[in-house]
């Protein structure tokens, strides 16, 4: 019989053996990255052999692409084992040997991901959750099927959530069936789509109908809607349109933040009624502008209301203020804008009846004109633009930035040494223009990002300045394109002020903080 110190030591060195084991193990593990990482001399080889592989390009400064990493490399476990497995890599977009690769899929911000199908040969943006259990949902649905089949009531039950499209057909073969996944397939990053041959199967609707015939179901107004014409655009474009409110809202609920996207990246012209919900006249001002919703249904105006007590931080971006509330807002090319103050009820559908003739106003945010503008950098204000940089009759550097802007942040000492360099020389004015606090009425300048440059020479010649962002290098600029006054001014006077820019003019993304 073994000893009793002979058994303890036994197992005292199976508990110490087995704790290595699991430390090792545990160690290894998470050494081992599931994250594949790409870079310019391996990305066409391994995106090649997959017919399905999901990117992030992300940048190593990036405090949104720090956060993401743990979501998505624990995402890219748990699809490691999916059947077949579905693989996610990462590349450094911010390096330079990478940035061609970025530039060929447009990337405008960090991180961006791309679902990346047929070896490379189609791509789409990832439009889902940015947790782990987001990511592999959403993932092991893209990865499926673009349209799933319903085949039964359960079927149905479990799949037709929120904003969810079906296709009805008598036999799922056809031109209108394989234009119906076409589209399925083109859109599939923003919708969910279904076909059955049954619509019995369906819980909303019809059940007579053999098709072919599109229900899209909806969790808002009139619940579902069908539709007949399987032209492609026309479809697509009766997708768009169905699946928002009529009048989305505007507040904190995670449920509208899908409609809330949808409705700011719409085309669309864009209304919006902010108003106080606990005031007496808020249910005559909801009244009357969803009739004016209604009205105007398919006329390229997209409509939102928001209580004016939770949606402070939407006023001060217009430049609104809570005294002027009830406000009713349209802004058109995401740009201009125009206002009606302490809009009454009656008055919605005629102010909105004078926009669409054209008879209002545009409403433009401007700060206060600086009594002093005596730095070496000028400051251009919305109500300083025309006088300063279109009627001086000078040659004008202007820079639209963003307080916020690290690429603005280290630029503006460039910027001051320029205008340091040019103090002696009245034919020339540097200036800025501070773009978060003054609307850009002049629809000649395209800014996208910041900074953006623009330089308008004293004849009324618009460039956009894309060099390097050296002192030399700007100032060579300048120099290049500038007009000497005299020269000017001997030459027959012409209207200036309508000139437009160049069409090859494009704001540089590479080095600019998205808007």
């Amino acid at each position: 019989m073994a000893s009793s110190s002979l058994i303890r030591f036994l197992v005292l060195a199976s508990v110490l053996f087995s704790a290595s084991f699991i430390e090792i193990y545990a160690e290894e593990a998470e050494a081992k990255e599931f994250v594949l990482t790409l870079d310019n001399s391996n990305f066409s080889d391994v995106v090649s052999k997959h017919n399905f592989i999901v990117v992030e390009f992300y940048a190593p400064w990036c405090g949104h692409c720090q956060k993401l990493a743990p979501e998505y490399e624990k995402a890219a476990s748990i699809l490691s084992s999916h059947d077949p497995p579905i693989v996610l890599a990462k590349i450094d977009a911010n390096e330079e040997s990478n940035r061609e690769l970025a530039g060929q899929f447009e990337i405008r911000g960090f991180p961006t991901i791309k679902i990346l199908r047929n070896g490379g040969k189609s791509s789409q943006d990832y439009k889902g959750p940015r947790d782990a259990e987001g990511i592999v949902d959403y993932l092991k649905k893209q990865s499926g099927p673009a349209s799933a089949e319903i085949k039964s009531a359960e079927d149905a039950s479990n799949l037709i959530k929120n904003v969810f499209i079906v296709g009805i057909f008598p036999k799922l073969s056809g031109e209108e069936f394989d234009s119906y996944i076409a589209l399925a397939e083109k859109l599939r990053s923003d919708y969910s789509f279904g076909h059955t041959l049954d619509a019995k199967l369906l819980p909303r609707g019809e059940t007579s109908v053999s098709g072919p015939v599109v229900r899209l179901f909806k969790p808002f107004d009139e619940q579902f809607v069908d539709f007949k014409d399987f032209d492609a655009a026309k479809l697509e474009k009766f997708i768009e349109e169905s699946s928002i409110p009529l009048v989305t809202v505007f507040d904190n609920d995670p449920n509208n933040h899908v409609y809330l996207s949808k409705f700011f990246n719409s085309p669309n012209d864009k209304a919006m009624l902010f108003l106080n919900y606990t005031s007496e006249v808020a249910d005559s001002l909801k009244s009357k502008y969803r009739e004016v919703a209604e009205q105007y249904k398919g006329e390229g105006i997209s409509f939102l209301i928001g209580d004016s007590q939770s949606s402070q931080a939407a006023l001060n971006y217009f430049g609104l203020k809570e005294e002027q509330v009830p406000v009713l807002l349209v802004q058109k090319n995401d740009r201009f804008k125009y206002v009606n103050f302490n809009v009454e009820a009656d008055q919605i559908a005629p102010w909105m009846k004078d926009y669409k003739n054209g008879n209002v106003p545009q409403f433009v945010k401007s700060e206060p004109i600086p009594e002093s503008n005596n730095e070496p950098v000028k400051v251009v204000v919305a109500d300083s633009l025309q006088d300063i940089v279109f009627k001086s009759g000078k040659n004008v550097l202007l820079e639209f930035y963003s307080p916020w802007c690290g690429h603005c942040k280290k630029l503006a000492p460039t910027l001051e040494e320029v205008a340091v360099s040019y103090e002696s020389d009245p034919e020339i004015i540097i200036a800025k223009f501070d773009a978060t606090a003054n609307d850009i009425a002049d629809g000649n300048f395209d800014v996208q990002g910041y900074p953006t440059v623009y330089f308008r020479s004293a004849s009324g010649k618009l460039v956009d300045y894309n060099g390097d962002r050296t002192k030399e290098d700007i100032i060579n600029f300048i120099e290049t394109n500038r007009d000497r006054i005299a020269e000017v001014d001997s030459k027959p006077k012409e209207d200036t002020e309508a000139d437009s820019k160049p069409k090859d003019s494009k704001p540089d993304s590479e080095a600019k903080d998205e808007l």
